[in-house]
């Protein structure tokens, strides 16, 4: 059977929530586990995430997949619903709504009743420069004042845009807008901390943080590394050895015959590729780990297989190779492929196999 294979710590899952406790204790935790757990799989690491306050999610689907393995902590469906339609689901499933548009809004007015009755909060969403999703400042007031009027229980939410850069001007725009809406419509529950911004303003996570990429292990910043931050990788992606080979100077390695060997070379080739997920494209030099050592990848990565450079290496026939984990880490994967943790961990495939640990 092929070894290409995903683990999933849920100690080390466990422990980015209590960091997520000790940087944020006053605030509740909204632990986002929409696409799929970004990667990891929801359903193996929810039992994990047993002691968060709540979930967040992208779409109402992943919201009563969480209700069907019979999770009951509140649910925040971040981008709130598509059609009217999904109204009395959300009701139904005590899911709760950010509404970002005056359509979701009037939707949302025609089932109070019901929705004030499950004693469902209403997020509402302010933008303040994003500009994604959201209500702009005059607006989301007068929005505000209308829920509330109506029996509603509101929280105010925002998104940063810049949260990972440390001297962006937006950062101090979008916190004067949330700050002064906030200050316009109390009392009111308030919302704007994902990650990087947990970790860099503790002053303003008020009554509810939303970690995402922490609790993974990844970090939110170019310059820090989850070392750094203190938090550890959850996701061990590992292939194994199928292959060895010796080349001699001058000889090609893969399609294209992008590498070319300047002295003889010992190649092992690993069975994993983007078919898995693994990334195809590095425009810096990118390594896979065998037993914590750093090991070159030469040539392109194909579907199913790449090459690595095991010259002066012990590494048989079946080694298993880390392709990222806690030797390897997703961020400095990335890195070299010219994108984010996020995204590689996001679109693994299904084909490897996934265990928990």
């Amino acid at each position: 059977m092929r070894q290409a294979t995903v683990y999933i710590d849920s100690e080390a899952l466990q422990y980015n929530l209590n960091r997520v406790k000790q940087l944020s204790p006053t605030a509740k935790i909204v632990s986002m586990v929409k696409a799929n757990a970004y990667g990891h799989g929801v359903k193996d690491c929810l039992a994990a995430l047993a002691n968060t306050d709540a979930f967040g999610v992208a779409c109402l689907a992943e919201a009563i997949e969480i209700r069907e393995l019979g999770y009951q902590q509140p649910i925040t469906l971040i981008e709130g619903i598509f059609s009217a339609e999904e109204m009395q689901i959300v009701i139904d499933q005590n899911i709760e709504l950010i509404v970002h548009h005056q359509q979701q809004l009037d939707w949302l007015l025609t089932h109070k009743d019901a929705y004030i009755a499950k004693n469902l909060k209403v997020w509402v969403k302010l933008n303040s420069g994003m500009n994604r999703l959201g209500f702009k400042v005059d607006d989301i007031i007068s929005v505000i004042h209308t829920l509330k009027a109506e029996g509603f229980t509101c929280v105010l939410a925002m998104h940063f845009a810049n949260a990972d850069a440390e001297n962006h001007p937006l950062n101090e725009q979008q916190k004067s807008q949330f700050l002064r809406v906030k200050e316009a419509c109390e009392p009111i529950m308030a919302s704007c901390c994902n990650s990087a911004a947990i970790f860099k303003w503790p002053e303003l996570n008020f009554d509810f943080v939303r970690p995402g990429i922490m609790l993974y292990g990844a970090s939110p910043f170019a310059d820090k590394t989850a070392h750094d931050l203190d938090i550890k990788p959850v996701m061990t992606f590992t292939a194994e050895i199928i292959a060895l080979n010796t080349i001699q100077a001058g000889e090609s390695v893969g399609y294209g015959s992008t590498f070319i060997a300047e002295k003889e070379t010992e190649l092992a080739i690993v069975s994993i590729g983007y078919g898995d997920g693994y990334p195809r494209a590095f425009p810096k030099q990118n390594h896979v780990a065998i037993n914590g050592r750093k090991v070159a990848v030469i040539g392109r990565v194909a579907m199913d297989m790449i090459a690595i450079d095991v010259t002066g290496i012990n590494a048989p026939i079946g080694t298993e190779v880390e392709l990222w984990g806690k030797n390897r880490l997703v961020d400095d994967v990335a890195e070299a492929n010219g994108t984010i943790g996020y995204e590689l961990l996001c679109r693994l495939s299904h084909r490897p196999i996934r265990k928990k640990i």
